[in-house]
């Protein structure tokens, strides 16, 4: 994955769903925090579309403890061919955490694979200016510098949406969304910012952040808006 342009993944922890995907995704990512033997489903993986792979720690929102394996299980997961690209988090790569997330990318880059340094906020949307410096942050580490935020209101998307076009502008490439009912319309609107990568289930059920739409839905949307 390049991330040139905007890329949908399928988002979820079974890539079973693969075949469901392909006609509305541009890849998958796997949620290996929440899959039950991700490393072995990697090994089975057959399907057509690229793999992004997220070992989400339990401080940044997601389930796989702060431990050595968890870092080990991602630098495994860059090794297959399907896998494209790895997300690590910012404040990992910042020091949060007794262990070295910088070697991940390091491993990833070996392989060729692209790097999404991600910070969340699941309490707020930060000033703009601070969106901006969070996401200049994570660009310097990878390719794509991805936040996503919690929306109270409608002028926290503006915020967000303001420091996606002014970031895309200065060249960065950057992924955002606002989580949470009032943020909820940032998903297809975001692109037009020029935000490269949007995430959805196949199935609604199976949503891994609050507000999102489920895949046909989303592609549907920025499509007709694009």
């Amino acid at each position: 994955m390049d991330f040139d342009s905007f890329t949908l993944l399928a988002a979820g922890a079974d890539l079973a769903d693969e075949p469901a995907a392909r006609e509305d995704a541009d890849g998958m990512e796997l949620r290996m925090d929440f899959a039950d033997e991700p490393l072995a489903m990697l090994d089975d993986y057959e399907g057509d579309l690229p793999v992004l792979v997220t070992n989400r720690v339990e401080w940044e929102g997601g389930e796989a403890a702060d431990d050595t394996a968890r870092l080990d299980a991602l630098e495994t997961a860059v090794e297959h061919d399907a896998v494209t690209a790895v997300d690590v988090e910012l404040a990992a790569l910042e020091g949060e955490g007794e262990h070295d997330a910088a070697r991940v990318v390091s491993h990833a880059r070996d392989h060729g694979a692209s790097v999404v340094v991600s910070t969340h906020d699941f309490e707020a949307t930060p000033a703009e200016d601070d969106i901006v410096a969070r996401l200049e942050r994570a660009c310097e580490y990878g390719d794509v510098g991805k936040i996503a935020t919690t929306a109270r209101d409608r002028g926290d998307v503006l915020a967000l949406l303001e420091a996606t076009h002014r970031l895309t502008e200065a060249g960065e490439t950057v992924a955002t969304m606002a989580m949470g009912e009032a943020g909820r319309h940032s998903r297809p609107v975001a692109p037009l910012y020029g935000s490269r990568i949007g995430y959805a289930p196949v199935d609604p059920a199976d949503a891994t952040a609050p507000g999102q739409y489920d895949l046909a839905t989303l592609r549907r949307l920025v499509d007709q808006l694009s």
